[in-house]
């Protein structure tokens, strides 16, 4: 079958690399991850990749713990570089040729972000890791997902959870009644307030007209049946209306 996205960036939380120990890295996680995302490529599909950085550090939380904001955020961004190079060296290792790029230049470990090198790079096959956020302090590494996703011209925003296989109206683990979303409309998830990404990431896929489906990592081949166009999770773009199972 012939992929319905040739270009996508999967974007990946710290807690996703943390598994049950919630918080650090699980070289099991990293080897099942890493198997998920070969099959992708295997289908001769371009795979970027944004990791986030919650597993070992959050600048919100330091901020407000009273540390200032800007330092708090680029703590954060070097916890998404530890979580890139551990990615970086498990998917070397299930035999996927990878580039790990970062917003903050550290040439010792890793290449500076580049977007046409970047583009390079996808284009010869490798799985490209982007690490250290946008390089700037205030932004999430949802935003940075969304930002690099229109440089590179992915044709979709994978946004991988663990355990959670769409976007709801509440959360299910509160209220039995909560209802999942088959599709849903960027407006939709800015105006019910879904807490899916954060409303800067959700702005930029609108205007950069880019759509995002949201699924559960955690079962397996839900990445390459969600780029092969199969309905998984729930799809956000422009175009969809809020429709509930």
């Amino acid at each position: 079958m012939t992929p319905k996205y040739q270009r996508v960036l999967l974007k990946l939380s710290g807690e996703a690399l943390a598994g049950e120990q919630g918080h650090g890295l699980d070289p099991v996680v990293l080897n099942r991850i890493s198997l998920e995302i070969k099959e992708l490529t295997k289908a001769n599909i371009e795979v970027a990749l944004v990791v986030g950085g919650g597993n070992i550090w959050r600048g919100a939380r330091g901020s407000a713990k009273g540390m200032d904001r800007a330092q708090a955020d680029y703590m954060g961004m070097l916890a998404t570089v530890i979580n890139a190079l551990g990615l970086q060296d498990a998917l070397e290792q299930v035999g996927v040729d990878t580039r790990c790029m970062t917003a903050i230049e550290m040439r010792q470990i890793a290449e500076p972000y580049i977007r046409r090198r970047a583009i390079r790079h996808l284009e010869k096959g490798r799985v490209v890791i982007f690490a250290s956020g946008t390089g700037n302090p205030y932004f999430s590494t949802d935003t940075t997902a969304a930002l690099r996703a229109a440089e590179i011209e992915a044709e979709v925003i994978l946004m991988a959870k663990r355990g959670v296989d769409g976007v709801y109206s509440a959360d299910p683990a509160i209220d039995p009644k909560a209802t999942k979303f088959e599709k849903l409309g960027y407006l939709d998830l800015l105006n019910k307030g879904l807490t899916v990404m954060d409303a800067t990431a959700a702005s930029l896929c609108m205007v950069n007209h880019i759509p995002m489906i949201v699924f559960d990592f955690n079962k397996p081949g839900s990445a390459l049946k969600a780029a092969m166009g199969e309905q998984v999770g729930t799809v956000i773009g422009e175009d969809n209306n809020a429709k509930d199972h």
